[in-house]
């Protein structure tokens, strides 16, 4: 089969040819890929930004498929079954997976060491072997297509759970038209909130935006930016940073109404500060939250699936285009160059 693999030594991306994996654990489940999505955090593993595996390992944490084998104790899914996978757990052992924050899991904070996608082989090939703990079987009337944008949903979940409560009526602002915060305006306009904005440097993205037809307000930062010089009551209740640039997250931060709240949702480099007043913080009451991962959210992201369906996941909405595993150049190329929000391979 073909496997989309990296090696964190050599900093090598390559297509490669490997055996279909084999099951031969009790609790293992072997899973024909359908799609797997190119997330933010992949681009940066490959750039050398964030940590992975040693070892050379295949890519890919976002995924559906359908199970083609399962080992003997396997007993929550079967053989036919469409499903998607939850990359990420903790070791459950220690005082944080037992307190039930698993992404909290020792020993690097942060940095789950048994990702599906990142330490283990992921789904960026036409099969996945994973542990039956991680398989999830889609919901009636949810595609392949769609499920492979479970993972990503989770997450967003879990970061607006950290926001609740945000009442009706509520300004809000949306950095970045990546995926996420496409799957954020998604939401937020499912959910009825209608006094939104959503800043991105790249026009083509808020053109792709504006597909989903929601009527929010989409702007460039200088636009932002401009809009704020000119009135100074241009505030927001709340913002959701899907971008992880620093710069953007300062002006966020000038950006937030008394007691306003700002979500870091987007991953900044390692080495990234932002600058903001204390004062400011002391002033405006405001509640600076950080969103790492999914933990116990991934169900609550199957009720979106359903919620959104097709008006809100179509994927030339969303921005999404579709690649073969052999053009993942051509997809990585269009992701950097904001040409598109997303990139998925179809297997």
């Amino acid at each position: 089969m073909q496997a989309l693999r990296y090696t964190r030594d050599t900093g090598k991306l390559e297509l490669c040819r490997v055996s279909i994996p084999e099951v031969t654990e009790r609790d293992q489940v072997l899973i024909k890929i359908a799609y797997c999505g190119i997330c933010g955090s992949d681009v940066h593993i490959i750039e050398g930004e964030m940590p992975c595996s040693q070892d050379t390992k295949t890519l890919g944490h976002e995924f559906s498929g359908t199970v083609v084998k399962v080992g003997p104790g396997v007993t929550n899914v079967t053989v036919g079954d469409n499903v998607t996978v939850n990359p990420n757990e903790g070791c459950n052992n220690c005082k944080h997976c037992h307190a039930g924050n698993p992404h909290y899991c020792r020993p690097c904070p942060g940095e789950l060491k048994n990702t599906i996608g990142i330490q283990r082989n992921g789904g960026m090939a036409h099969y996945a072997l994973v542990p039956n703990n991680s398989v999830f079987v889609l919901p009636k009337g949810v595609s392949l297509e769609q499920g492979v944008l479970a993972e990503p949903l989770s997450c967003i979940s879990h970061g607006w759970d950290l926001l609740l409560p945000v009442p009706i009526g509520s300004k809000i602002l949306i950095i970045g038209a990546g995926i996420i915060g496409n799957l954020c305006v998604a939401l937020l306009h499912r959910q009825g909130y209608k006094n939104v904005t959503v800043s991105e440097p790249w026009q083509s993205r808020l053109d792709l935006l504006s597909k989903l037809n929601t009527g929010y307000t989409l702007l460039t930062p200088n636009e932002l930016t401009k809009r704020s010089q000119e009135n100074p009551a241009y505030l927001f209740d709340v913002i959701i940073d899907c971008s992880g640039n620093c710069k953007a997250i300062e002006q966020a931060f000038n950006l937030l109404d008394l007691g306003g709240k700002l979500s870091c949702f987007g991953v900044a480099p390692r080495d990234g500060r932002i600058s903001i007043s204390p004062f400011e913080l002391y002033r405006k009451e405001a509640k600076l939250v950080g969103v790492n991962v999914n933990p116990f959210s991934f169900l609550k992201a199957f009720d979106y699936l359903e919620s959104l369906g097709s008006r809100y996941l179509d994927y030339e909405r969303l921005g999404i285009e579709v690649f073969s595993l052999d053009d993942y150049q051509a997809a990585l190329d269009k992701l950097k160059s904001g040409k598109i929000a997303k990139a998925v391979f179809k297997m």
